[in-house]
């Protein structure tokens, strides 16, 4: 679209289109917008003392994200949740006379004119108390409590640390244990999608831009593990995001509907600083910093330190490192034993036992497989199986004792 000027609906500027969200078809008509400022303001009706709901015609102000619902790409207005229960029944294919209709009374129920109709009851208090929980059936495994942070942010400024191996095992891991877990990618390369074997054609762009549900944009990848994936359009949402209010609890406000479907949400982040890792910051509990056994890696957890502060006094919000994931151990490299070691020293109980380097980690992923489907019993399996315990159990374990390694095949 580079190269076509229009002028802006909303305050008549003329620009040069270059996103695709600064033109809209509505009301059988074309709106182009200059900026997400002049976007939002039609959107919510601003410029029209509101705008109509689809559902029982009555004028309002958009005030929340979910009072906007996009319907085969085009915006609908829903001015309350059984309005938009309704449009998206309709766009389901259910006749609104379908979903009124009255259920017809069972025939024993039936009154005969002779007898005498039946008292009405008073409204018992306990048709106000939720039902209970579901009961696991008989013989089904009674889970655990996740006693670690049920929002776990895997975040690093340095790449190559195994952020994203550790994001899919750790999902893996938790869901064959029974947890129901949603796999977040906030990395616009979508490595995640890529390593468990799935392509989307919707991503975390339209979570956050357009509006959509997470429920209904994650994919189902594993038993027990939905994937909400992300690609090359994830980029333009850092430019959506610098336009908004709140812009650094974006994420936080689009992911809270579906956190009550989940034991465990997960967050795999991209190696930087950028806007859409600091959403991801302020909408989890905890973070776990894989570090790769090098000395740079080491250098790089000091920042991821700093941002952490940044976190709790700038953005207000108590998040902590959970963890410190030392990654590609090899016992036989001094400098691996050596940073196994500082990390110790430094973090004390929130350094994690190392997950030992193998081929097979790196192999995983060309087929589409986690690492318990492709080696379960590698050494990293085991190592990142030992990981999904402590985030279950929020308990370190006892350090384990290296072998005494020889100083002459070390060199």
């Amino acid at each position: 679209m580079v190269g076509i000027h229009e002028s802006c609906t909303v305050c008549g500027r003329t620009f040069e289109m270059q996103f695709r969200y600064q033109m809209e078809e509505r009301d059988g008509a074309f709106h182009f917008f200059c900026s997400q400022e002049c976007q939002g303001k039609s959107l919510r009706g601003e410029i029209t003392s509101g705008v109509v709901c689809d559902g029982c015609k009555k004028r309002f102000v958009v005030e929340l994200v979910s009072q906007v619902v996009r319907i085969k790409g085009q915006a609908r207005y829903a001015c309350s949740e059984d309005c938009r229960s309704q449009l998206l029944a309709e766009a389901g294919g259910l006749r609104l006379g379908s979903a009124m209709a009255p259920t017809p009374p069972p025939a024993a129920a039936a009154t005969s004119p002779q007898s005498p109709p039946p008292a009405k009851l008073a409204p018992s208090p306990i048709s106000a108390v939720p039902p209970p929980p579901t009961v696991a059936p008989i013989g089904a495994p009674i889970l655990a409590p996740i006693l670690g942070p049920t929002r776990l942010a895997i975040f690093n400024h340095k790449g190559g640390t195994g952020k994203t191996t550790t994001s899919v095992s750790i999902a893996a891991g938790l869901s064959a244990k029974g947890y129901k877990v949603l796999l977040v990618d906030t990395d616009s390369q979508g490595n995640v999608g890529v390593s468990l074997g799935v392509k989307a054609e919707k991503t975390l762009y339209h979570c956050l831009v357009m509006g959509l549900r997470p429920q209904d944009i994650a994919l189902k990848v594993r038993d027990n593990l939905d994937l909400l994936p992300s690609n090359e359009t994830l980029a333009a949402a850092e430019l959506y995001l610098a336009g908004r209010q709140n812009r650094d609890r974006i994420l936080r406000d689009r992911l809270a509907p579906a956190i009550a479907h989940y034991d465990i949400v997960l967050l795999d982040c991209s190696p930087s600083l950028s806007l859409l890792n600091q959403n991801a910051l302020v909408f989890a509990e905890g973070i776990l910093v894989p570090v790769a056994c090098d000395f740079l890696s080491l250098v790089g957890v000091r920042q991821v330190v700093k941002t952490v502060k940044n976190v709790n006094s700038l953005l207000h919000h108590p998040v902590q490192i959970f963890g410190v994931l030392p990654t590609f151990y090899d016992a036989r490299a001094r400098i691996c034993r050596e940073a196994w070691g500082t990390m110790k020293e430094h973090f004390g109980d929130r350094c994690f036992e190392p997950v030992r380097s193998t081929i097979k980690i790196k192999e995983a992923p060309a087929q589409g497989k986690t690492i318990f489907e492709y080696a379960p019993d590698s050494h990293a399996a085991q190592d990142y199986q030992r990981v999904v315990e402590r985030i279950i159990t929020g308990k370190a374990e006892a350090t384990r004792q290296e072998p005494e390694v020889d100083e002459a095949m070390v060199g």
